[in-house]
């Protein structure tokens, strides 16, 4: 057996093991490339022990794509986006330590499903994210490599500027990468996510590009805001939400315990409970059965209201100039997103 020292072998074991991919999610090389920018990270260390803590670890189990992942291809995980926005953190700031770090921590907060019954029950993803950045292990990782929890608090609230928070309505690094992985994940990118990111640069701590990217970005932001819009994502987020109300009701599972579980753990809640066995089961394995109308059209099954709560649509700027200047027809295209709906009605066929 060769039993050479490995020196990516974690807690320095001195026998060799098979060396980790570049995609590892566990920081155990020190190095990640995200398979969709294919931009290589050389991980800080405090990086590679933030993955490996339980916050972070979980995020490997929420779907980005929350319950659309139920209609949808969009199985990706926040761990897979909170990589991404490292990755670009690190490509245009990499440097910027601080930054890094919030851009890794930036969506740990989030519920199972991500944010298919945000608001229920007061939670917050982003108030529930910053509590975890003040608490352990977050802030004794934080702090055993000199830094105080408070200031990635301060720029995951926006505080100072930065590019993952950005300005109002203008696109940052978090919907940058939103934007362009779900494009990937629904066949909707034309152009190469790497000749993409050749292309940008930040300005004033927001996105811009030339005319042309910045058309295509537009057309990946008016996608995103019609599949928000669509029966794909209507209908599974409208059965959950109820479903989650009625577990809350009717077993001692309090909101706090909720926010924390996964996917898998939520699911099996909703399959255990008698009062939403049988409609979980449809909606993972009968969705096709859902019928989503506006709100008002009731027909033979008068169903449920379903409202969503926004439609993002942050616009990059190009060469350096809002869209309402430099290119007033794709400001015109993402102005029109706001004729689409927001109320439906939900019913079983």
């Amino acid at each position: 057996m060769d039993s050479r020292r490995n020196p990516t072998s974690p807690s320095g074991s001195e026998y060799a093991t098979a060396p980790a991919v570049p995609t590892n999610v566990t920081g155990l090389n020190g190095e990640f490339t995200d398979p969709l920018w294919r931009a290589p990270v050389r991980l800080n260390p405090v990086e590679a022990d933030l993955l490996r803590t339980r916050p972070l670890r979980r995020l490997h189990f929420v779907t980005h794509g929350g319950s659309s992942t139920l209609t949808t291809l969009q199985t990706y995980s926040r761990l897979e986006h909170s990589l991404g926005v490292l990755s670009l953190a690190a490509h245009f700031a990499p440097d910027d330590a601080d930054l890094r770090v919030a851009a890794l921590l930036h969506d740990i907060g989030h519920l199972p499903l991500s944010h298919t019954f945000e608001g229920l029950a007061g939670l917050d993803h982003h108030e529930i994210g910053l509590r975890l950045v003040r608490s352990d292990p977050i802030r004794s990782v934080l702090r055993d490599h000199g830094i105080e929890a408070g200031t990635i608090v301060d720029r995951l609230r926006g505080r100072h500027p930065s590019p993952l928070t950005g300005h109002p309505g203008l696109l940052n690094l978090d919907h940058l990468d939103s934007y362009v992985r779900s494009g990937r994940s629904a066949g909707r990118l034309d152009t190469d996510p790497a000749v993409l990111l050749s292309r940008l640069d930040l300005h004033d701590h927001t996105v811009s590009t030339d005319a042309g990217t910045a058309a295509a970005l537009v057309a990946l932001i008016r996608a995103e805001a019609r599949l928000h819009t669509s029966w794909d994502n209507v209908g599974p987020t409208s059965v959950v939400q109820r479903l989650v109300r009625r577990l809350l009701d009717h077993t001692p599972l309090t909101p706090e315990v909720l926010a924390r579980m996964t996917d898998a753990e939520l699911w099996s809640a909703l399959d255990s409970c008698p009062a939403t066995r049988a409609e979980s089961r449809r909606v993972q394995y009968e969705p096709h059965r859902l019928k989503v109308g506006p709100q008002g059209e009731t027909g033979e099954h008068p169903g449920w209201p379903f409202s969503l709560r926004k439609i993002y649509s942050s616009a990059p700027l190009v060469d350096g100039e809002k869209l309402e200047h430099a290119a007033p027809e794709l400001a015109a295209e993402l102005s029109a997103l706001r004729a689409l709906p927001l109320d439906f009605r939900v019913s079983w066929d």
